[in-house]
Protein backbone atom coordinates (compact mmCIF):
# COMPACT_ATOMS: atom_id res chain seq x y z
CA UNK A 1 0.00 0.00 0.00
CA UNK A 2 2.84 2.36 0.86
CA UNK A 3 4.40 1.65 -2.52
CA UNK A 4 1.14 2.60 -4.27
CA UNK A 5 0.93 5.85 -2.31
CA UNK A 6 4.50 6.71 -3.23
CA UNK A 7 3.84 5.87 -6.88
CA UNK A 8 0.70 8.02 -6.88
CA UNK A 9 2.62 11.08 -5.71
CA UNK A 10 1.54 13.94 -3.46
CA UNK A 11 -1.90 14.45 -5.14
CA UNK A 12 -3.04 11.22 -3.49
CA UNK A 13 -3.01 12.73 0.02
CA UNK A 14 -6.22 14.76 -0.35
CA UNK A 15 -7.91 11.63 -1.70
CA UNK A 16 -6.71 9.60 1.28
CA UNK A 17 -8.12 12.25 3.60
CA UNK A 18 -11.45 12.07 1.76
CA UNK A 19 -11.48 8.28 2.03
CA UNK A 20 -10.92 8.40 5.80
CA UNK A 21 -13.67 10.98 6.30
CA UNK A 22 -16.09 9.07 4.05
CA UNK A 23 -15.45 5.80 5.90
CA UNK A 24 -15.94 7.48 9.27
CA UNK A 25 -19.24 9.03 8.13
CA UNK A 26 -20.50 5.72 6.74
CA UNK A 27 -19.73 3.84 9.96
CA UNK A 28 -21.31 6.56 12.09
CA UNK A 29 -24.47 6.71 9.96
CA UNK A 30 -24.78 2.90 9.85
CA UNK A 31 -24.73 2.93 13.65
CA UNK A 32 -27.08 5.90 14.04
CA UNK A 33 -29.65 5.20 11.34
CA UNK A 34 -30.94 1.98 12.81
CA UNK A 35 -34.59 1.18 13.44
CA UNK A 36 -33.99 0.71 17.17
CA UNK A 37 -32.36 4.14 17.50
CA UNK A 38 -34.81 6.06 15.33
CA UNK A 39 -38.30 4.49 15.37
CA UNK A 40 -38.29 1.55 17.81
CA UNK A 41 -41.11 -0.90 17.30
CA UNK A 42 -43.76 -0.75 19.98
CA UNK A 43 -42.63 2.52 21.54
CA UNK A 44 -45.64 4.53 20.39
CA UNK A 45 -48.11 1.85 21.49
CA UNK A 46 -46.40 1.70 24.87
CA UNK A 47 -46.65 5.47 25.30
CA UNK A 48 -50.29 5.55 24.20
CA UNK A 49 -51.15 2.83 26.72
CA UNK A 50 -49.22 4.62 29.46
CA UNK A 51 -50.97 7.95 28.86
CA UNK A 52 -54.53 6.60 28.85
CA UNK A 53 -54.82 7.28 32.57
CA UNK A 54 -52.26 10.01 33.26
CA UNK A 55 -49.11 11.65 32.00
CA UNK A 56 -45.74 10.07 32.85
CA UNK A 57 -43.35 11.71 35.27
CA UNK A 58 -40.75 14.24 34.15
CA UNK A 59 -38.02 11.66 34.77
CA UNK A 60 -39.73 9.13 32.52
CA UNK A 61 -40.20 11.77 29.85
CA UNK A 62 -36.50 12.66 29.94
CA UNK A 63 -35.56 8.99 29.63
CA UNK A 64 -37.90 8.66 26.65
CA UNK A 65 -36.33 11.74 25.07
CA UNK A 66 -32.87 10.16 25.24
CA UNK A 67 -34.13 6.76 24.09
CA UNK A 68 -34.57 7.40 20.36
CA UNK A 69 -35.58 9.92 17.72
CA UNK A 70 -39.24 8.98 18.07
CA UNK A 71 -38.89 9.21 21.83
CA UNK A 72 -37.61 12.78 21.48
CA UNK A 73 -40.65 13.74 19.39
CA UNK A 74 -43.11 12.08 21.78
CA UNK A 75 -41.38 13.62 24.78
CA UNK A 76 -41.83 17.09 23.27
CA UNK A 77 -45.60 16.55 23.17
CA UNK A 78 -45.69 15.14 26.68
CA UNK A 79 -43.65 18.05 28.03
CA UNK A 80 -46.07 20.48 26.41
CA UNK A 81 -48.93 18.75 28.26
CA UNK A 82 -46.96 18.64 31.52
CA UNK A 83 -46.15 22.35 31.42
CA UNK A 84 -49.69 23.28 30.45
CA UNK A 85 -52.37 20.58 30.88
CA UNK A 86 -54.84 22.87 29.10
CA UNK A 87 -52.64 23.53 26.06
CA UNK A 88 -54.45 23.74 22.75
CA UNK A 89 -54.01 21.33 19.87
CA UNK A 90 -52.10 23.97 17.89
CA UNK A 91 -49.64 24.50 20.76
CA UNK A 92 -49.22 20.75 21.15
CA UNK A 93 -48.61 20.26 17.44
CA UNK A 94 -46.18 23.19 17.35
CA UNK A 95 -44.00 21.54 20.00
CA UNK A 96 -44.12 18.16 18.29
CA UNK A 97 -43.33 19.64 14.87
CA UNK A 98 -40.41 21.62 16.27
CA UNK A 99 -39.01 18.44 17.80
CA UNK A 100 -39.58 16.66 14.50
CA UNK A 101 -37.53 19.27 12.65
CA UNK A 102 -34.69 18.92 15.16
CA UNK A 103 -34.77 15.15 14.81
CA UNK A 104 -34.83 15.41 11.01
CA UNK A 105 -31.73 17.59 11.09
CA UNK A 106 -29.97 15.03 13.28
CA UNK A 107 -30.89 12.22 10.90
CA UNK A 108 -29.39 14.16 7.99
CA UNK A 109 -26.19 14.94 9.91
CA UNK A 110 -23.01 14.44 7.88
CA UNK A 111 -24.92 13.42 4.74
CA UNK A 112 -23.98 16.66 2.98
CA UNK A 113 -20.31 15.93 3.74
CA UNK A 114 -20.65 12.44 2.28
CA UNK A 115 -22.37 13.80 -0.84
CA UNK A 116 -19.64 16.43 -1.23
CA UNK A 117 -16.94 13.75 -1.07
CA UNK A 118 -18.76 11.73 -3.73
CA UNK A 119 -18.69 14.82 -5.97
CA UNK A 120 -15.19 16.08 -5.15
CA UNK A 121 -13.25 12.78 -5.22
CA UNK A 122 -13.41 12.37 -9.05
CA UNK A 123 -12.27 15.98 -9.43
CA UNK A 124 -9.33 15.36 -7.10
CA UNK A 125 -8.53 12.26 -9.13
CA UNK A 126 -8.67 14.36 -12.29
CA UNK A 127 -6.38 16.91 -10.68
CA UNK A 128 -3.87 14.14 -9.94
CA UNK A 129 -4.18 12.99 -13.54
CA UNK A 130 -3.35 16.49 -14.76
CA UNK A 131 -0.34 16.61 -12.45
CA UNK A 132 0.83 13.29 -13.84
CA UNK A 133 0.38 14.51 -17.42
CA UNK A 134 2.43 17.61 -16.65
CA UNK A 135 5.21 15.38 -15.36
CA UNK A 136 4.98 13.23 -18.51
CA UNK A 137 5.27 16.23 -20.82
CA UNK A 138 8.09 17.60 -18.68
CA UNK A 139 10.03 14.36 -19.08
CA UNK A 140 9.69 14.62 -22.86
CA UNK A 141 11.18 18.10 -23.13
CA UNK A 142 13.99 18.35 -25.74
CA UNK A 143 17.28 17.16 -24.31
CA UNK A 144 15.80 15.92 -21.03
CA UNK A 145 14.36 12.50 -21.84
CA UNK A 146 13.93 10.74 -18.52
CA UNK A 147 12.25 7.29 -18.57
CA UNK A 148 11.95 7.23 -14.76
CA UNK A 149 10.15 10.56 -14.72
CA UNK A 150 7.93 9.39 -17.58
CA UNK A 151 6.98 6.24 -15.66
CA UNK A 152 6.35 8.24 -12.50
CA UNK A 153 4.09 10.66 -14.37
CA UNK A 154 2.05 7.79 -15.80
CA UNK A 155 1.67 6.17 -12.38
CA UNK A 156 0.58 9.49 -10.83
CA UNK A 157 -2.04 9.97 -13.54
CA UNK A 158 -3.46 6.44 -13.39
CA UNK A 159 -3.39 5.90 -9.63
CA UNK A 160 -5.08 9.20 -8.86
CA UNK A 161 -7.82 8.57 -11.42
CA UNK A 162 -8.45 5.13 -9.97
CA UNK A 163 -8.40 6.34 -6.36
CA UNK A 164 -10.83 9.13 -7.17
CA UNK A 165 -13.34 6.66 -8.62
CA UNK A 166 -12.80 4.08 -5.87
CA UNK A 167 -13.68 6.72 -3.27
CA UNK A 168 -16.49 8.43 -5.20
CA UNK A 169 -18.52 5.36 -6.18
CA UNK A 170 -19.01 3.86 -2.67
CA UNK A 171 -19.59 7.35 -1.25
CA UNK A 172 -22.33 8.04 -3.77
CA UNK A 173 -23.98 4.67 -3.19
CA UNK A 174 -23.83 5.18 0.59
CA UNK A 175 -25.22 8.72 0.29
CA UNK A 176 -28.20 7.52 -1.74
CA UNK A 177 -28.81 4.66 0.70
CA UNK A 178 -28.70 6.91 3.76
CA UNK A 179 -30.83 9.53 2.01
CA UNK A 180 -33.51 6.89 1.38
CA UNK A 181 -33.24 5.72 4.99
CA UNK A 182 -33.74 9.25 6.30
CA UNK A 183 -36.77 9.82 4.05
CA UNK A 184 -38.29 6.55 5.25
CA UNK A 185 -37.74 7.38 8.92
CA UNK A 186 -39.06 10.93 8.54
CA UNK A 187 -42.26 9.53 7.00
CA UNK A 188 -42.65 7.07 9.89
CA UNK A 189 -42.07 9.88 12.40
CA UNK A 190 -44.75 12.00 10.74
CA UNK A 191 -47.27 9.15 10.78
CA UNK A 192 -46.55 8.33 14.43
CA UNK A 193 -46.68 12.02 15.40
CA UNK A 194 -50.12 12.37 13.83
CA UNK A 195 -51.35 9.26 15.63
CA UNK A 196 -49.91 10.64 18.87
CA UNK A 197 -51.68 13.99 18.40
CA UNK A 198 -54.99 12.26 17.69
CA UNK A 199 -54.59 10.35 20.95
CA UNK A 200 -54.85 13.62 22.92
CA UNK A 201 -56.99 15.56 20.46
CA UNK A 202 -59.42 13.15 18.73
CA UNK A 203 -60.85 14.32 15.43
CA UNK A 204 -64.24 15.92 15.93
CA UNK A 205 -67.16 14.88 13.70
CA UNK A 206 -67.55 17.16 10.74
CA UNK A 207 -63.91 18.29 10.79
Amino acid sequence: MLGIIQAAGWPIWPLLACSIIALAVMLERFYTLRQARVVPEGLLDEVLTLTHQSLPSHESTEQMKAHSALGEVLAAGLQAMQHNPLCSESEFRAQVEAAGRRVGAKLEKYLSALGSIASVAPLLGLFGTVVGMIEIFGSQAPGSGNPAQLAHGISVALYNTAFGLVIAIPSLVAWRYFRAQVDHFVLELEIDSERFARHFFPARPGK
